[in-house]
């Protein structure tokens, strides 16, 4: 008899689903090769993931729910695929997201790259393979990422759109992300975004120097209710508030890095120029 491994689905989110692979597949009395005959994987794949030693990625766990018959409901695979990407998100994102989706109102502030709600896809791939790249992600788990990235920008096109205001620091489009046609696409890509309705866009240069009130990722959302939460990160830690005593702080400075920023115009011009090289 082969020994099985010993599973604990309280271990975390990934050995939870791998647990429920497992009793899944033997409560219909099939056999690792023959669950991974029907979803298209290898025996060898399924072992993996049943044990923890590899992640599951959206588009097994899309399969997983169609041969089982759980697609859409609220035990599918998706769900728990979901919950695994979450886990590995910093702390408070996850959350930022459910209300950047309901929000009326979306001001962000960000140095050295384009903020996720602006990227192209060629911009968020570049990205992802860095980290690919250095070991950090998967190739599938990549693609995942640039594919919420997807979902999440869409999320923002409904009926009546927030208003979208964004100060970017002159990092941001001097830093060569994917190569110089990746970066000419994003480029052309902030310059229309420049030119919504709904949104709003400002350069903060380097002249402003200790002027500049942040040095990190600031997000300001105002709900439908018109609260106001913020979110911040460090390089370990995401921290969502909703506080008005720390958070009006930070609306605050938000309020004075625009006065110090360059206008909407002037900042269309300095990426006009980025985008035909000159300083």
């Amino acid at each position: 008899m082969v020994n099985l491994k010993e599973l604990n689905p309280d271990a975390s989110p990934q050995a939870a689903y791998g647990a429920r692979l497992r009793s899944s597949r033997e409560a219909r009395g099939w056999t690792q090769d023959e669950l991974a005959e029907r979803v298209g994987y290898s025996g060898r794949h399924i072992s993996a993931i049943e044990t923890g030693r590899k992640p599951p990625t959206l588009r097994f766990s899309r399969s997983l729910d169609t041969v089982l018959g759980l697609t859409g409901t609220a035990d599918a695979f998706e769900r728990a695929w979901g919950e695994i990407r979450n886990g590995s998100l910093l702390e408070g994102f996850p959350e930022y997201l459910g209300q950047e989706a309901r929000a009326a109102e979306i001001r962000l502030f960000e140095v050295g790259a384009i903020p996720g709600l602006l990227q192209t896809p060629e911009y968020a791939r570049a990205m992802e393979e860095g980290n690919v790249k250095r070991g950090t992600l998967s190739p599938e788990q990549a693609s995942e990422r640039v594919e919420f990235l997807a979902e999440r920008q869409a999320a923002l096109m409904r009926r009546t759109p927030p208003m979208v205001i964004v100060v970017l620091d002159e990092s941001c489009i001097r830093r060569a992300i994917g190569g110089s046609d990746v970066m000419e696409r994003q480029l052309a890509h902030l310059i229309e975004f420049a030119d919504r309705p709904d949104t709003a866009l400002q350069l903060a240069p380097y002249s402003i120097g200790e002027r500049r009130p942040f040095n990190r990722l600031v997000n300001l959302l105002t709900l439908p209710d018109r609260s106001v939460i913020s979110y911040v990160e460090s390089e370990t830690h995401g921290h969502l508030d909703r506080e008005i005593t720390s958070v009006l702080p930070l609306v605050r400075a938000y309020h004075q890095l625009q006065a110090v920023a360059l206008s909407q115009a002037e900042s269309v011009a300095m990426i006009e120029q980025a985008r035909k090289g000159t300083p």
